[in-house]
């Protein structure tokens, strides 16, 4: 215990050397701008503001516009979370078989990942504007076309798009997880007579917990960042069925609404951080009980 005591005190000045660049960077552009967006959230103004406590999140909850974004962006992450994730599973033990052409599958679900949202805005619009190619399409078939990002139908494109934007780098994450399951337990497995589904219940989903696990928080957290897509195509207010947080906050300060901008800053971060809280506290208890 003392000789790791002595190691520790040796290499702990060293380590903190190395790290000293990354703590001042999280520091300088991350800690302190939250704790000014934290103290602007209890004034009246960011320039010569009073302090008013909680009534600017009291004003906030109050708002119609904010209950409304904050509904839209639950549903959101509630229906695009569990969507992403199965899709990207789902590419990932396919691609893991030997399937024809895999390594350009590959490539092609990893190609939203590098192409720029403004290319992708405009192959969005042009599939889904009322002249557009998928009501092109309805027409050959005989049927009406739909007005896709002025109705309910919005939701449905926009998470499309999600799902299309974050399926590339959940699939790549689950690639990896499942390269380090030992083939030896497939191989055992199907000797013992053990189906596919039995071998997926039994191996492969306890072998992918941790990496599951954190595809569901990236994808939580990507949940309540789609807001460029949304605002290329739709525009800044767009159908009430994708109007997200990421939009309130955008009128809010294109309107220069300081005190509803930081105290909805606030809550989402608060939010997210206590939701990936619980995640990483259910991920050590489903370690810990398949461990026991």
């Amino acid at each position: 215990m003392k000789r790791l005591r002595h190691r520790y005190r040796r290499e702990a000045p060293v380590a903190l050397l190395f790290l000293a660049p990354s703590l001042a960077g999280f520091l300088l552009f991350f800690l302190v701008p939250f704790g000014a967006v934290l103290y602007y959230s209890l004034t009246d103004g960011p320039v010569g503001g009073n302090y008013v406590g909680l009534d600017n999140y009291r004003t906030l909850w109050e708002s119609g516009s904010f209950r409304k974004a904050l509904f839209n962006s639950l549903t959101f992450a509630a229906v695009g979370v569990p969507a992403v994730f199965a899709a990207s599973l789902g590419l990932a033990l396919l691609l893991q078989g030997k399937l024809p052409l895999r390594q350009s599958f590959r490539t092609v679900f990893l190609l939203p990942l590098v192409v720029p949202v403004a290319s992708v805005t405009l192959v969005w619009q042009a599939l889904f504007h009322w002249n557009g190619a998928m009501n092109g399409l309805l027409s050959d078939w005989g049927l009406a076309p739909v007005d896709w990002m002025n109705t309910r139908w919005a939701f449905a494109v926009m998470l499309a798009v999600y799902v299309w934007k974050n399926a590339g780098y959940n699939l790549v994450v689950f690639l990896a997880g499942l390269s380090n399951i030992p083939a030896e337990l497939y191989e055992a497995a199907s000797l013992d007579g053990a189906g596919v589904w039995r071998r997926f219940r039994h191996i492969t989903w306890p072998g992918l917990m941790p990496t599951s696990f954190f595809v569901v928080v990236m994808s939580m957290v990507s949940s309540f960042k789609v807001f460029r897509e949304t605002y290329l195509v739709a525009g800044p207010y767009p159908h009430d069925a994708v109007y997200t947080l990421q939009h309130f906050m955008n009128n809010m300060f294109q309107s220069l609404d300081y005190p509803k901008l930081t105290a909805a800053a606030v809550l989402l971060s608060l939010g997210i951080g206590l939701a990936v809280y619980g995640l990483l506290r259910l991920e050590r208890r489903s370690r810990e009980a398949m461990e026991a």
